[in-house]
C-alpha cells in the first residue's frame, strides 16, 4: 500500500522505494504510539501522502531528468493490450499534484472524501470539489481520445 501509494503520485519508482522505506522506518520509530491496525493503516496512508507531497514541492525547486519521459518498452507477453487501463494511467498521471494524490487516494486505497479530508488536513469541501473537477476532466479527455480513434474529430 505505502510503496503503491507513493509510485501512483510520484511517477519514480526509485523516489517511491526510497520514499517506502523512510516511512517504514518512520513507522517502526512511532511503532510503540500505534493503538490498533486500523491506527497503523491511517498512520501509514497519511505519512506517506504528506511524504510524497513534500517530495513533489521538492521537486518544483530541483527538477529531475530522468528516463520517465522515455516510452515504455513493449509488453511481449501475449497479454491483451490494455489500452484503457494504460491510458487512464497517463490521464491520472497528468492531474495537478493535489488532484492525483485525491484521486489516487479515492480509487486506489479507497478511502472516502471524509477521510481523505482529515488526511491531507484540508475541507471536505475542496476535496470533493478538487474530485469531481478530477473526474470530469478525465472523462473529457476519454471521450475526446474515443472520438479520434473512431473518427469522430
Amino acid at each position: 500500500m505505502v510503496f503503491s501509494l507513493a509510485l501512483r503520485v510520484l511517477r519514480d519508482r526509485a523516489v517511491a522505494e526510497e520514499l517506502a522505506q523512510d516511512v517504514f522506518l518512520q513507522f517502526y520509530r512511532q511503532l510503540d504510539q500505534i493503538e490498533t491496525p486500523q491506527h497503523a493503516v491511517w498512520w501509514l496512508r497519511r505519512t506517506t501522502s504528506h511524504r510524497a507531497i513534500d517530495e513533489l514541492r521538492k521537486r518544483k525547486y530541483r527538477p529531475v531528468a530522468g528516463l520517465d519521459r522515455a516510452p515504455e518498452p513493449a509488453d511481449r507477453s501475449g497479454q491483451p493490450d490494455l489500452f484503457l487501463n494504460q491510458r487512464l494511467r497517463k490521464l491520472v498521471d497528468a492531474l495537478p499534484d493535489k488532484a492525483r494524490m485525491i484521486v489516487v487516494l479515492r480509487y486506489q486505497e479507497d478511502l472516502s472524501p471524509m477521510e481523505i479530508a482529515e488526511m491531507l488536513e484540508m475541507p471536505v469541501a475542496t476535496v470533493k470539489s478538487l474530485l469531481h473537477r478530477s473526474l470530469t476532466a478525465l472523462r473529457g479527455k476519454i471521450e475526446k481520445g474515443l472520438r479520434v480513434v473512431e473518427g469522430w474529430a
